[in-house]
């Protein structure tokens, strides 16, 4: 009896075996072997061989290594806070009574289950010049329809990167923060109200600060998405015009196939890092927050 007491009182350590060794056979091992590549020279074929650091060094000498690391970072500086702006207006919105909600709901969040490659892919077709959509329309009125090939100019390109990413998955942020909305008790609104709160002051005072968990789940889902960015740029520019929109994703597959195993996992490492690094400050920042409340 006493030994079946002790095992029960245990029973949730070794619930959590199973999700351990997942976690060591899909992540830290693939960590350590990656680390362990990424200081070999290895091409995919032939025997590795010992490097040390002169993968990170060629990436940090590497001009459209470095250039494509600023575009990641900018797509994300672009997309992450859009994504969180936008979400959290449409919850707003949507969270009010009227007729068709659910319909434009729907229609919001519709764009996000389709694969992001075939959503590009589709806006491709849409804006491509010559031949698109709006370029015709534009044709029909302008003269001058050749100057609007957003996807020919370098920084429009970009642009139209980060609006079409952010059509397409503001849906998913809006579901997040509408979900946070409607579990703030309406008597704590009420009570604003009551006091002489603004609709603004409201919102500031008392849906935000409610709000830190959908907030936490939104920024950081969207900072690792945007950081990782791959099938919309493949889809839409494929990395140019020249390699003006490449993001460390498509760099790191492209050396990949190009038998630079080793030098690629060490980029793969680099975004690994870049990918932590605001998510923890991030993280931090909103724990801390949360703590205050």
């Amino acid at each position: 009896m006493l030994l079946k007491n002790r095992i029960i009182s245990k029973l949730h350590y070794y619930m959590i075996v199973p999700a351990f060794l997942l976690f060591t056979i899909f992540f830290i091992y693939p960590l350590l072997r990656g680390i362990g590549l990424s200081l070999t020279d290895y091409d995919g074929m032939t025997k590795a061989n010992f490097v040390g650091l002169d993968n990170f060094i060629e990436f940090f000498n590497d001009k459209r290594a470095l250039n494509d690391m600023k575009t990641t970072m900018l797509f994300a500086l672009g997309s992450a806070p859009l994504l969180n702006i936008f979400g959290f207006l449409y919850a707003l919105l949507l969270d009010r009574k009227f007729i068709g909600k659910s319909v434009i709901r729907t229609i919001i969040y519709l764009p996000a289950v389709i694969s992001p490659l075939i959503m590009g892919y589709i806006w491709y077709f849409i804006l491509q010049p010559q031949r698109g959509f709006v370029y015709s329309i534009i044709e029909s009125v302008s003269s001058n329809a050749v100057e609007f090939n957003w996807l020919g100019n370098s920084t429009m390109a970009l642009w139209v990167i980060i609006i079409v990413n952010v059509w397409q998955f503001v849906g998913m942020t809006m579901v997040i923060y509408l979900a946070g909305l409607q579990a703030i008790p309406e008597e704590l609104h009420e009570a604003g109200k009551i006091d002489g709160a603004t609709y603004l002051q409201s919102i500031r005072y008392i849906t935000l600060p409610m709000m830190i968990q959908p907030i936490k789940i939104n920024v950081i889902t969207n900072i690792i998405g945007s950081l990782a960015v791959f099938d919309i740029i493949i889809a839409l520019t494929d990395g140019g015009p020249g390699y003006s929109t490449e993001s460390l994703s498509i760099y790191i597959m492209r050396k990949c196939y190009g038998s630079f195993t080793g030098y690629s996992t060490a980029v793969a490492i680099i975004l690994f890092f870049i990918v932590l690094i605001p998510v923890i400050i991030s993280f931090k920042y909103l724990n801390s927050k949360n703590v205050e409340m």
